[in-house]
C-alpha cells in the first residue's frame, strides 16, 4: 500500500511578500515525514477568498490530509474559515464551543471579548472545532472527498502545540502509516560534498534513502530505513566511511557529546579566547549542568589580557605576533594551569573584516587543546564573514576536545606544556 500522502498550505499576503517567512511547513513536514506521511506539496496563498477556496479544494482532492496554517485572527485579511466554508458550499456558523472556549481564556487574562474577536469562532457549518489552550484563534478539521483538512493558527508557538495534542494523535491513529526509522549521523569537520564522496557507490537496500542536511558548521547525514529493516550493519558501515568526523550518531549537540564525555570521565575543562569572544564558554555552558565539568572561561581579546590572564609570554607576542601558534598554545596551556583543570583550550585568529595579510588573511585562526599529556595545536582558514569566522572556530575548538576524547584526534605535533615552537 503507498503512504498516506499530504499537503502542507501557509496562507497570508505576508508570506507571498517575503515579510514573514514560512517556518511552519518545513516543521511540519519533518513530522510528518517521521510518521511515514508521504508530504506531495507545500504551497503558498494570500489573503484573497478565492484563492483560497480553489487552493483548499485542490488540496483535498490531491491528498489524505491537508494542513493549513494561518488566516484564522480576527481581522479582515483573515479569511480561511470563510473559504473553507465557500469550499465545502456550507455556510459560515458562530460555534458555541469555540466561543465558550475563547470567553474563558479571556476572563483567565482579565479581557473582555469584542466584537472583533468573536469573528474567530465563526467557523464552517459542520466542522469539528480544535479548542486552542495556547492563543485566541480556534483550530478546526473538516473532511471532504475522503480527505481531511486541519486548519491551524499561524503563530509556530502556537501550531506546534495544536501538533502535539491535536495532530499528531490523529495522525497516528487514523492513517496507514508504519513510521520509519529515521538516523542521523552528525559530523564536524567535514564538509558536505566531502561527506558525499565517502558516502559514494554505497549499496542502499530497497528502501532505504540517504540524505543530508547542512547546519554550518555542522553535517548531519540522514539514513531513512523501512521499520522492517534493522540496518545496524549499514548505519556501521556509513559511520565507518564518514570516519572521525561523525561526533554522534542520533544524539545530542557537539556541546552535550563532549559535556557528557566530561561527566563520565570525572575531567573538567577551562577557556583563554580570543578571536571566538566567549562562544566556546557559551556553547557548553548551554548544557544543563555543565557546573560539573566548565571551570572557567576567558575572553582575553587584549595582549594585555593575555599576559595578565594566561602568563603568556610577551616575548611570544612581540616574536610571533598575536595570531600564531605559540600564543594559541601558551592560551591553553595557561588557562588550564589557573583553572587548574584537566584540560584547557585556546583560540587566537583574525575574523575580519579587517586586519588579514598575506601571511595570515582574514580567517586564519589557531586553535590549541591543553591536556594532561602535553598540547596539540590546529591551523584553520574559515572563508565568510566575521560571524561565520568566529562561529566555525569556536565549534572547531570544541571539536578539537571531543576528537580527543574519543581517541580519534589526528597525529600532529604535540608538545610538553610550557614548551615553545616556532611557527
Amino acid at each position: 500500500m503507498p503512504p498516506a500522502t499530504a499537503i502542507l498550505l501557509a496562507q497570508g499576503d505576508e508570506v507571498l511578500t517575503g515579510r514573514t517567512v514560512d517556518t511552519n511547513s518545513g516543521w511540519l513536514a519533518e513530522r510528518l515525514t517521521d510518521l511515514g506521511v508521504h508530504v506531495h506539496r507545500i504551497e503558498a496563498v494570500g489573503d484573497r477568498r478565492a484563492d483560497i477556496r480553489s487552493t483548499v479544494l485542490r488540496s483535498l482532492a490531491d491528498a489524505d490530509l491537508v494542513i493549513s496554517t494561518g488566516g484564522l485572527g480576527p481581522t479582515d485579511d483573515d479569511l480561511t474559515a470563510a473559504a473553507v466554508a465557500d469550499a465545502l458550499g456550507v455556510a459560515l456558523v458562530q460555534d458555541p464551543a469555540a466561543l465558550a472556549s475563547m470567553e474563558r481564556l479571556f476572563t483567565e487574562h482579565g479581557y473582555r471579548l469584542s466584537a472583533v474577536n468573536r469573528k474567530q469562532a465563526l467557523l464552517p457549518q459542520g466542522a469539528h472545532v480544535l479548542e486552542n489552550r495556547w492563543g485566541t484563534a480556534p483550530g478546526f478539521s473538516v473532511t471532504h472527498s475522503g480527505a481531511t483538512g486541519f486548519f491551524l493558527p499561524g503563530v509556530p508557538r502556537e501550531m506546534r502545540a495544536f501538533w502535539q495534542h491535536h495532530l499528531d494523535p490523529w495522525v497516528r491513529s487514523r492513517l496507514d502509516t508504519v513510521p520509519p526509522r529515521l538516523v542521523t549521523l552528525r559530523c564536524m569537520g567535514l564538509p558536505e560534498s566531502r561527506a558525499q564522496e565517502k558516502l559514494n557507490g554505497l549499496d542502499l537496500p530497497d528502501g532505504v534513502t540517504l540524505g543530508f542536511r547542512s547546519l554550518d558548521p555542522e553535517i548531519q547525514v540522514k539514513l531513512r530505513l523501512p521499520a522492517t529493516l534493522a540496518g545496524d550493519d549499514l548505519i556501521a558501515t556509513v559511520r565507518d566511511r564518514l570516519g572521525a568526523g561523525v561526533f554522534c550518531v542520533d544524539g545530542g549537540s557537539l556541546a552535550q557529546v563532549v559535556g557528557t564525555a566530561l561527566a563520565e570521565r570525572g575531567e573538567t575543562l577551562a577557556t583563554a579566547e580570543s578571536c571566538t569572544g566567549g562562544q566556546i564558554s557559551a556553547l557548553v555552558t548551554a548544557v544543563p549542568g555543565s557546573s560539573r565539568y566548565f571551570l572557567e572561561g576567558a575572553c582575553v581579546y587584549a595582549n594585555a589580557a593575555k599576559v595578565r590572564t594566561c602568563g603568556v609570554d610577551p616575548a611570544l607576542l612581540a616574536s610571533h605576533g598575536a595570531v600564531s601558534e605559540p600564543v594559541a598554545r601558551a592560551l591553553a596551556d595557561g588557562i588550564r594551569a589557573r583553572a587548574g583543570s584537566t584540560y584547557g583550550i585556546g583560540t587566537t585568529g583574525i575574523a575580519g573584516p579587517d586586519g588579514g595579510s598575506d601571511h595570515k588573511p582574514v580567517g586564519t585562526v589557531h586553535l590549541a587543546l591543553a591536556t594532561p599529556t602535553g598540547t596539540v595545536h590546529r591551523r584553520i582558514r574559515v572563508p565568510g564573514g566575521r560571524q561565520r569566522v568566529t562561529q566555525r572556530a569556536a565549534s572547531a575548538g570544541l571539536d578539537l576536545l571531543r576528537r580527543h576524547l574519543q581517541g580519534v584526534l589526528e597525529p600532529s605535533p604535540t608538545l610538553p606544556h610550557g614548551a615553545s615552537h616556532a611557527s
